[in-house]
């Protein structure tokens, strides 16, 4: 992870192809979907194009399946 920064509370990102970039410093971010607060280290998903965080496979599946039918 390049450019990660401990410190308390949320931290602001910028997501890119396979990273992220630390906006603002903070230990977490939030889940676009559930609201659950994802420890940086344990980043695994997120959404370039969107630039929002998800907490697991089902959450990002769930916000791709939500864009889509928005677009039809």
């Amino acid at each position: 992870m390049m450019n990660r920064m401990d410190g308390g509370g949320e931290a602001k990102l910028h997501y890119g192809d396979g990273d992220f970039e630390v906006v603002r410093p903070g230990s977490f971010v939030r889940c676009a979907v559930t609201g659950e607060a994802i420890p940086l280290d344990l980043l695994k998903y997120w959404s370039v194009a969107r630039q929002e965080a998800y907490a697991d496979p089902a959450a990002s599946l769930q916000r791709e399946l939500e864009a889509g039918a928005r677009a039809s």
